[in-house]
């Protein structure tokens, strides 16, 4: 499905709760309110949604939470996902800690790849970052997935003064593991607006003294904007989405479905168009096909993040789904 400005809108990230298992202080600090139960969209809801845009083009598919992996469920509903006519990719996104005892489960059903969030090596920052003491365990998820051959993508959060000595740890798993590494700079959403991003061009900067020789790929590694770099020594690779300092809105392609029936065209901006009340009001397959179809007419061009920050999507990461 086009949108105005030309652009395939082909992909939906589904946030299926705001509830977590960790802290981590950029998306979920300790005082946040959690959305009530009844105003959490129901599987079937989602499902329903789901194929209102498979209809329009939109197939390919990224669950989110929160932690999806938390609520009661999850599998059961990812199955029904994957069955749906028309599918594209399904893909799950995912801090890791309950991942390795799923393995067998995401294989069964077909997941087409694993993003993992993992922002330090380090046990006390890991405990710092999260709230949790649960850095092991993580590990053992990545290792069991990637030994499951599952299609892993890590994904760092880079924030000046918190986990900078993470960096080059981070890529030696790169080195030891068929995976790919993408370092995000931090966006002032939420609780992000308290954090400073690394640039994209600095940690270019770092993996070029770290990895002499290394080269963009201009590969197209799944449905993300990250610019992907390649080195004899790594077996995946690792890139780069710099969201805030460069941008990459001329080529976005994707749509979110926040946990509460929000359906959001761009994270900047707190715009979102009401779902949930359209299916609770009895409204028909043709309707949430509309709805969707006008959200994407009225994509944005381009967000604001450095220009204006405090004027966008004032709700916390883990509420959105981002």
């Amino acid at each position: 499905m086009k949108d105005s400005f030309g652009r395939n809108i082909e992909y939906m990230r589904i946030s299926i709760t705001d509830r977590c298992n960790l802290r981590c202080k950029y998306c979920m600090p300790d005082d946040l309110q959690e959305i009530s139960h009844a105003e959490i969209l129901r599987y079937e809801e989602i499902l329903r949604i789901s194929e209102a845009a498979i209809r329009l083009g939109i197939n390919n598919f990224r669950i989110t939470g929160g932690e999806p992996l938390v609520r009661l469920g999850c599998l059961d509903f990812l199955r029904a996902l994957r069955a749906l006519p028309g599918v594209g990719q399904l893909m799950i996104t995912t801090n890791g800690v309950l991942l390795e005892s799923h393995i067998p489960a995401l294989q069964e059903i077909g997941i087409a790849g694993i993003n993992i969030s993992l922002d330090t090596l380090d046990r006390e920052v890991y405990r710092t970052l999260t709230g949790a003491d649960a850095l092991d365990k993580v590990l053992g998820g990545i290792k069991a997935a990637v030994a499951g051959g599952l299609r892993v993508k890590l994904n760092c959060v880079a924030m000046q003064g918190v986990n900078e000595e993470a960096f080059l740890p981070l890529t030696e798993l790169v080195v030891q593991y068929p995976l790919d590494l993408r370092f995000i700079e931090s966006m002032p959403i939420g609780s992000g607006i308290g954090f400073t991003p690394v640039t994209g061009d600095t940690l270019l900067a770092l993996l070029q003294r770290h990895y002499p020789g290394i080269e963009e790929s201009h590969e197209r590694r799944g449905f993300g904007p990250a610019r992907y770099y390649s080195h004899p020594r790594l077996q995946g690779q690792i890139g780069i989405i710099d969201a805030v300092s460069h941008g990459f809105c001329e080529n976005c392609n994707r749509i979110r479905l926040t946990s509460d029936g929000f359906l959001k065209t761009c994270l900047y901006f707190g715009e979102a168009f009401d779902l949930k009340q359209i299916l609770r009001q009895g409204g028909d397959d043709d309707a949430l096909c509309e709805a969707i179809r006008k959200a994407v007419e009225n994509k944005q061009e381009k967000h604001f993040f450095r220009q204006d920050p405090a004027q966008g999507e004032q709700r916390k990461m883990s509420q959105i789904g981002g």
